[in-house]
């Protein structure tokens, strides 16, 4: 017996979804990355992996390593840090301390999030910087987001302030998004803050600038980014439903802009893709062939229920493949796994779920195996027999 690759093609939900191809955003931001995080669908993704100057999106960094340090007890969320002179001397967004000051580190993180101090993040980096500098802090930021899978991600500060050789990419800060919503709920909450008074000091500086939050379209986070090089971008994330959506644009050329497009981008994430069940637990989607069984074939299923983010408009049959090596030698188990179901939505990325016997297959009778065995040296037989002989002299 020789094995050969098999695929077979399959209509999802048994499959009755029917799905087309959603009309595609066509975004003006620079750069663009939006992630459906509920399935895992990439929705956008427009020079995403280039390595952009990020402005204070990066500050979400200084954030995660923040979280990390209070979450190992290195760092407290009543604990006073000293405010150095170099800390001090940030301009643009800025928290207003001096040196005079010792401020909670709970201040400090909601003057991140909320006002965007350059100087507050100078005060965190110092802090658990492994040299007592912000630029040791940056080198260390730099190896944390290597770890985590952010491959386009260069720091040489904590705020994202203007330096060559400061770049993350798009999709580098939807990961950290993510990673900042999954890692550490219980401080997720300061991002859907929308004012920060401290202690009075910076009347002027007291909104957040997420132009998402309170519209009422399910927007809690994340930050906003804006320099003369960067232009201004947005790392967003919105709820409906069951389903998140994080986002990551840069590049638009004003504030409204911004704002414009970060809304249209949530708006069109949640009407225009729904996530349904394609594949239910249990329903045959295909039989495999089975060598030396007591039965000739068996059926595949999948171990649970299969939802998918699927366009929700049009009229087009959701297909699939299946894909697996046979023909599968008995004895079978139940739940063995044996194939694979390749869903491809049209202008989505493609979904692997592995399928498994639906039941057990015993090895063939003896009878059984002999009949098999006969037929196969019978039709090896034919095809010899068959076969151009060459002319003996």
């Amino acid at each position: 017996m020789s094995l050969h690759p098999r695929r077979l093609l399959a209509t999802v939900a048994a499959l009755a979804v029917l799905a087309t191809q959603a009309a595609a955003f066509e975004t003006r931001a620079r750069a663009a990355f939006v992630l459906d995080q509920t399935t895992g669908t990439v929705l956008l993704a427009k020079r995403a992996d280039e390595a952009l100057p990020p402005a204070s999106m990066s500050k979400l960094m200084t954030l995660y390593l923040a979280f990390e340090a209070i979450r190992d007890g290195r760092l407290s969320m009543d604990e006073k840090l000293p405010v150095s002179q170099h800390a001090m001397s940030y301009g643009g967004s800025t928290m207003f301390l001096d040196t005079t000051d010792r401020v909670k580190v709970s201040d400090l993180l909601r003057g991140i999030i909320v006002l965007s101090g350059n100087d507050a993040c100078a005060v965190i980096a110092e802090a658990l910087s492994p040299s007592g500098t912000e630029a040791g802090f940056a080198q260390l930021m730099t190896q944390r987001a290597a770890q985590l899978g952010m491959t386009s991600s260069k720091f040489r500060n904590a705020s994202g302030w203007p330096a060559a050789g400061h770049v993350m990419s798009m999709r580098d800060l939807v990961l950290l998004g993510d990673r900042l919503i999954e890692d550490f709920p219980k401080h997720y909450g300061m991002f859907s803050e929308r004012q920060f008074l401290f202690d009075g000091r910076a009347p002027g500086n007291t909104q957040n600038r997420n132009p998402l939050l309170g519209l009422g379209i399910g927007a809690d986070g994340l930050k906003t980014g804006h320099t003369q090089e960067a232009g201004f971008g947005l790392v967003g994330s919105a709820t409906n439903g069951k389903r998140r959506v994080i986002f990551a644009i840069t590049g638009l050329n004003s504030a409204q802009a911004r704002a414009e497009e970060s809304e249209a981008i949530v708006n069109w994430a949640f009407r225009q893709f729904a996530q349904k069940t394609v594949v239910s637990k249990d329903t045959a989607i295909a039989s495999a062939e089975v060598w030396l069984g007591a039965e000739k074939s068996v059926e595949l299923v999948t171990r649970e229920d299969i939802s998918l983010l699927v366009p929700t408009l049009g009229a087009a049959p959701l297909n699939a493949e299946v894909v697996y090596t046979g023909p599968i030698e008995a004895p079978i188990q139940q739940g063995q796994k044996l194939a694979d179901l390749i869903i491809s939505p049209e202008g989505l990325p493609e979904t692997k779920v592995p399928l498994v016997a639906k039941n057990d297959v015993a090895a063939g009778g003896f009878l059984d195996r002999m009949l098999v065995v006969s037929k196969v040296l019978i039709d090896r037989a034919r095809e010899e027999d068959s076969a151009p002989q060459e002319a003996t002299q």
